[in-house]
């Protein structure tokens, strides 16, 4: 029997779209698929535990040997709804942080949004997503993926205690009029065609069977279909565009001039994305 690409891909919901087809649609038992938290992802790739994966961007940086696979990606064009920044006190004096630390793109995303409120370098702690205890030992806590969707964004306390409740992904967009990219299928060497072609029809199948995955998912994860609807089509989008090209390559020139990247890894990814362009072309 031939040996299937060994996918790993986020266990979160806003990935379902992407690999519904592989779970449910024509594309399924095409490909090995196995679901982690978007930073175990990452460390698959670099460990050779898979060959294809929906890593954090930021990881384009940490790993330049990764090529981008064209045409999907989890994205933002305002509000994300699932990176959420829970606060005790207005943005520009945060100090502390606690953060949940299974996505780093959107760890360092966040660290991006406080330095342009003029907040060089908050002291960020590791934490498990228990807002509870993250708000006993820090000025404010970062919650992402589907524990932020289980939260109020409109909430004004918690626990009897004022909070200010921020929207990371709109931040972003307000901070540098660009949609948010915060993972893309990648890989470590030159991917089959037809690999990318299968990606690629499961994210159509996905997109096309919204209402299963709403029913099948609300269900699974206890979330309100109604939540999961307007999660998965009105705030996040799923295809990777030129512009979404451009978000990314900012992303990566703050990450490097705040020092969360290593240098001159905006430059390398450009010139490796010129040649994926070039390739696909």
């Amino acid at each position: 029997m031939p040996v299937l690409p060994r996918v790993s891909a986020v266990s979160f919901l806003n990935t379902s779209p992407l690999v519904w087809g592989l779970l449910h649609g024509p594309q399924k038992g095409r490909m090995d698929l196995r679901f982690v938290v978007p930073s175990e992802c990452a460390d698959d790739l670099r460990e050779g535990r898979a060959d294809i994966g929906l890593v954090p961007i930021i990881e384009l940086a940490r790993q330049p040997d990764l090529a981008v696979i064209p045409g999907s990606a989890i994205v933002c064009q305002g509000p994300v709804r699932s990176i959420l920044l829970v606060s005790k006190c207005p943005m520009a004096e945060i100090r502390t942080l606690a953060a949940d630390t299974s996505s780093r793109t959107s760890v360092v995303l966040t660290q991006l949004v406080l330095r342009s409120k003029g907040v060089e370098a908050p002291v960020v702690t590791p934490h498990q997503p228990d807002l509870d205890a993250m708000l006993r030992i820090a000025d404010a806590a970062l919650i992402i993926g589907d524990p932020a969707l289980r939260l109020d964004p409109e909430m004004s306390a918690w626990q009897g205690q004022p909070v200010f409740v921020y929207d990371v992904g709109q931040q972003w967009v307000e901070m540098t009029g660009l949609p948010m990219v915060f993972a893309v299928w990648a890989a470590k060497e030159h991917v089959d065609p037809s690999a990318a072609g299968v990606l690629e029809e499961s994210k159509c199948y996905g997109l096309s069977h919204t209402e299963e995955i709403v029913r099948l998912e609300s269900t699974a994860r206890a979330f309100d279909p109604d939540l999961v609807r307007e999660y998965i089509t009105g705030h996040i989008s799923y295809d990777l565009g030129p512009r979404e090209r451009l978000a990314m390559d900012r992303y990566l020139e703050l990450a490097e001039q705040a020092g969360y990247a290593p240098k001159g890894c905006a430059a390398r990814y450009l010139e490796s994305s010129a040649i994926a362009g070039q390739e696909q072309n």
